[in-house]
């Protein structure tokens, strides 16, 4: 068992330790949750009040906290506690699945494959031809790679995972299980003969670098270009990106969101949960788009929208004021 004490701990997070304490750390946890061997965190001053009644001996806070820590127990003051808790998290971690061999002797490899030194692959997974994997990356059991697919060094994909033909995907990302990458996109056209025609989808998927793609997520390939997930995007799980949409760097798209096709979004673009975005839609850099929201036309740069179909947050919540007077009554 890992066991740290707070002074090993502080040299990590490089924060200001108030209070003291014998007790060596092995774990971390949440304030109401934690016992004497655990350290939690208090990031918003709300919980504070969960403090007296912890069993926590050592808690990372922010710098404005305005409880002491008591007797043998101590806080570590830092200036952003979750960022914090963060590198803790990372001395804790249980190890991660192991590979008695880099390459699986039931894997099956095309000869024209290019492996890189130290990549690893597990347990029944399929390369398919001229697919190319970098240096030290980890492709756990059961995934499939097709033809002329690249995967950038040290990126980690999960079990599960469907990367289809000719898409890439940068270094340094992780891709969780079951995602599928480069799937046909919706498109049909109707037809007097034959009702719906399939129109074929021929483009790929790139993927830049640093990227995190959740499980059982679905980024679609284009018509006929790319569809383009920028650097450094966060995507969580069962998220939807339609065919030629194109992600700028950083963006950030919650749980049960979807892109429709062909939507283009900023850097820094935030996507909450459930959202929907309806196709040939522009999202300015730095928007907000709130969960639950339905998105019909651009947005410009910087700019929060809330509701459905999505409106200016500060109209908004006018909106939702009036609605409730007109329910209720107004206040007394």
């Amino acid at each position: 068992m890992r066991s740290y004490s707070i002074q090993e701990i502080n040299e990590v997070i490089n924060g200001v330790i108030y209070g003291s304490t014998s007790q060596s750390i092995t774990a971390t946890e949440q304030l109401e949750k934690a016992t004497t061997s655990e350290i939690s965190f208090i990031g918003n001053k709300k919980y504070e009040k969960y403090w007296s009644t912890s069993n926590a001996s050592i808690a990372v806070v922010n710098e404005d906290i305005s409880i002491e820590p008591g007797e043998n127990r101590a806080f570590i003051k830092v200036k952003n506690a979750d960022l914090a808790m963060s590198q803790i998290l990372t001395l804790f971690a249980p190890p991660a699945p192991i590979f008695h061999h880099n390459i699986h002797k039931t894997a099956t490899i095309d000869e024209t494959a290019i492996i890189g030194e130290g990549a690893k692959i597990g347990a029944g997974c399929y390369i398919g031809p001229k697919v190319e994997i970098g240096a030290n990356a980890i492709i756990y059991p059961n995934v499939t790679i097709l033809d002329e697919c690249t995967i950038g060094r040290n990126t980690t994909i999960w079990s599960g995972t469907v990367i289809r033909e000719r898409c890439h995907i940068g270094s340094e990302c992780i891709i969780h299980p079951n995602a599928t990458i480069g799937a046909d996109g919706f498109g049909f056209r109707p037809c007097e003969e034959n009702g719906l025609v399939k129109i074929p989808q021929i483009g790929n998927v790139i993927i830049g670098n640093r990227v995190e793609i959740g499980a059982n997520t679905c980024v679609d390939r284009g018509k006929f270009s790319s569809t383009i997930v920028g650097d450094g995007c966060k995507i969580d799980n069962l998220v939807q990106i339609g065919h030629n949409s194109k992600l700028g760097k950083f963006c950030i798209m919650a749980g049960n969101s979807g892109l429709a096709g062909s939507v283009t979004l900023g850097n820094g673009v935030i996507i909450g949960g459930s959202a929907s975005i309806k196709d040939h839609t522009t999202i300015g850099d730095g928007a907000v788009i709130g969960a639950g929201s339905g998105v019909t036309g651009d947005v410009p740069a910087g700019k929060t929208m809330l509701g459905y179909p999505a409106v200016e947050a500060r109209d908004a919540l006018k909106q939702w004021a009036l609605l409730k007077q007109m329910v209720c009554g107004p206040k007394k």
